[in-house]
């Protein structure tokens, strides 16, 4: 009789897996372990990635990277300002021999999908591109197909003040579990970048060390690490605190609930099988910046909201 796998033994089986993800990436995208462990926490936590930063800053590198890792099916789609939205979910077209409509994939059908510059397309190419990854599914000519599983959006954003962009507004980029920086690399990286190895040529050495059904079984056992009570009170003192303030909208109920996944996710990154503080606190500004109106100036600073609410509550009272 087979017994059934507890969320303790998947997390100590997994923990060798995932250091070797991690250390597989850090490898390509130098200096950045704690962006690269929350991108991981993002996946597995079953939500999407926005990139806020620079061009040039490593964010395509990183999509990449994890894709082949992985062992995912990777697409990237530029975002322009003509693009529409069949240009990203597909269309139909009519098949002369066959005398019926065919529909014509794509390139969302993947199973990660960089979306670069999401903030130079319309706001109708946008919503068509978040409304397919709250549902997971497209409805095309009253037929809805699913997107393939795991199904997991890099999107990457421009400084609002570069010409040609659409700003996401509160409610897409609600859509988005963590928004991150990668931000410049330290002087010893930028050296190494210097003396080393092109990336490219690094990235298409690199071989998957893992597969879908490993992937999708992690999933499915974040929901199952263990939130004790006094995180929970920690937790929704913090959201508590962000509806205080007047400068920016308090968190929301699903800001919430994504924040406790994005924390039980980060926890089975770092190879526990229960949520601590600690890893509530290491989620938190990348989950809730984004969701209180946190600049891409700001984000993550000494100065942006997340970071004065982790400031201003204690863990323990």
């Amino acid at each position: 009789m087979n017994m059934p796998v507890s969320a303790t033994d998947v997390v100590l089986t997994a923990q060798p897996q995932v250091m070797a993800v991690q250390n597989a990436i850090g490898r390509i995208v130098l200096d950045k372990p704690e962006q690269i462990r929350l991108s991981m926490a993002c996946l597995l936590a079953g939500g999407h990635l926005l990139l806020q930063d620079l061009p040039g800053m490593g964010k395509t590198t990183l999509a990449e990277s994890l894709s082949r890792v992985l062992g995912l099916e990777y697409r990237r789609v530029q975002f322009t300002s003509d693009m529409l939205p069949a240009d990203i979910l597909g269309l139909s077209i009519f098949n002369p021999e066959s005398q019926h409509f065919e529909f014509r994939a794509g390139p969302i059908f993947t199973q990660i999908l960089l979306a670069d510059e999401i903030n130079r397309s319309s706001p109708k190419t946008q919503s068509a591109l978040l409304e397919a990854m709250e549902e997971r599914q497209v409805s095309q000519d009253g037929v809805t197909r699913a997107l393939p599983a795991p199904f997991f959006v890099i999107a990457t954003q421009n400084p609002l003040q570069q010409s040609g962009v659409y700003p996401l507004p509160e409610s897409q980029l609600d859509r988005f579990l963590m928004c991150l920086s990668l931000g410049y690399p330290s002087v010893q990286a930028e050296r190494d970048l210097l003396l080393g190895v092109d990336r490219r040529e690094l990235l298409a050495a690199l071989k998957p060390l893992l597969n879908t059904a490993i992937l999708q079984q992690w999933q499915q056992r974040i929901t199952q690490i263990h939130t004790a009570v006094p995180v929970l009170d920690y937790l929704q003192r913090l959201v508590a605190k962000s509806r205080e303030s007047r400068q920016h909208v308090g968190l929301s109920t699903r800001g919430v609930l994504a924040i406790k996944r994005a924390a039980q996710a980060y926890a089975f990154v770092r190879g526990r099988h229960f949520v601590t503080p600690e890893d509530v606190q290491a989620v938190f500004v990348a989950v809730a910046d984004h969701r209180l109106g946190a600049s891409m100036r700001m984000q993550g600073g000494q100065d942006s909201p997340a970071q004065r609410i982790l400031a201003d509550v204690p863990v323990l009272v």
